[in-house]
């Protein structure tokens, strides 16, 4: 998708519009504004975010000490501050639905990035729909599509998965769903749990390239690129990096146009008898077909059969 800032600041608004922006000076037009805030460098807060955050009447963040630093470093004072967040949610939101319909401007935030992405915002979002007062996004940082651009992998087709299952089973039964998808994955990772991730992902989606970005647009910004397998060595031997942690993994490999059916017949009945590794193996043999390929139509085949 390509940005249009030109055709937007030419547009003409008209009565079912709602309103977008604000003149200079002027406080912003009541209602919910989603904010993104820099994930790293200071630098990439816009002009947008910091005419709305000036202007609000409250803000609601996930972790109010975190949001008030941030204001701090933006020489923003003043602004009052109200938690919102997973474990508050259900108790917040009427408060918040009755300063907006009062007429009040609202920004919600994140800790960091743009908000409703791995975060309950979506709710409030709805909530504002279903009564008919104003919602706006105020795009800016996110740190799945950044590292989804430096990842060096397919960018037209992604899906962003948020955070793996902590229990090994549930996180392989995630990652089995997703087997098929024929699109980028992007994950959120713990850095402590990022090894045994990476294994999980190569043992369940297979020999896929895939990327390990840290720090991003911070001082120590790092992009580490490589097969999972790759990935899963280096942070098992190096232990757990600092930062927060996306995990891009490429799409599964396509089956040959010619003699696809024959593959898939033959795998389907290697796969009935044998554990995926060793039925990919016996058919790649006796295919000749390379063994990374053989492998990911596997998976695929598998994660279809529900197996």
């Amino acid at each position: 998708m390509r940005d249009s800032a030109s055709a937007v600041s030419r547009s003409k608004g008209t009565a079912g519009d709602q309103p977008n922006q604000t003149m200079p000076g002027s406080k912003p037009a009541a209602g919910l504004y989603l904010v993104a805030t820099p994930i790293g460098n200071l630098d990439d807060i816009t002009l947008r975010a910091l005419k709305v955050l000036k202007g609000a009447d409250l803000i609601a963040c996930e972790d109010t000490r975190v949001t008030g630093k941030l204001l701090s470093l933006l020489g923003i004072g003043g602004t009052s501050l109200a938690p919102y967040h997973e474990h508050n949610a259900e108790r917040a939101r009427p408060a918040l639905l009755a300063r907006l319909r009062a007429g009040a401007v609202v920004a919600l935030v994140s800790d960091a990035g743009t908000p409703l992405v791995s975060d309950p915002g979506y709710r409030l979002v709805r909530a504002c729909l279903e009564e008919g007062l104003l919602v706006t996004s105020l795009p800016g940082p996110s740190a799945a599509l950044t590292a989804l651009q430096l990842s060096g992998l397919p960018c037209d087709r992604f899906l962003f998965a948020g955070f793996l299952p902590v229990k090994a089973g549930a996180r392989r039964q995630s990652l089995a769903e997703l087997a098929a998808v024929p699109a980028s994955l992007l994950f959120y990772e713990s850095p402590r749990r990022l090894a045994d991730s990476l294994a999980a992902m190569e043992a369940v989606l297979g020999p896929r390239d895939a990327a390990v970005a840290r720090e991003l647009t911070k001082l120590y910004e790092e992009v580490r690129r490589g097969s999972l397998a790759e990935l899963a060595a280096h942070y098992a031997a190096a232990g757990p990096p600092k930062g927060e942690v996306v995990v891009v993994i490429g799409p599964p490999a396509e089956a040959p146009a010619a003699g696809e059916a024959e593959l898939d017949a033959a795998l389907t009945r290697a796969l009935a008898a044998s554990s995926l590794r060793d039925a990919a193996a016996a058919v790649a043999t006796a295919t000749g077909l390379p063994k990374r390929q053989v492998y990911a139509r596997a998976v695929v085949l598998q994660a279809k059969d529900g197996t």
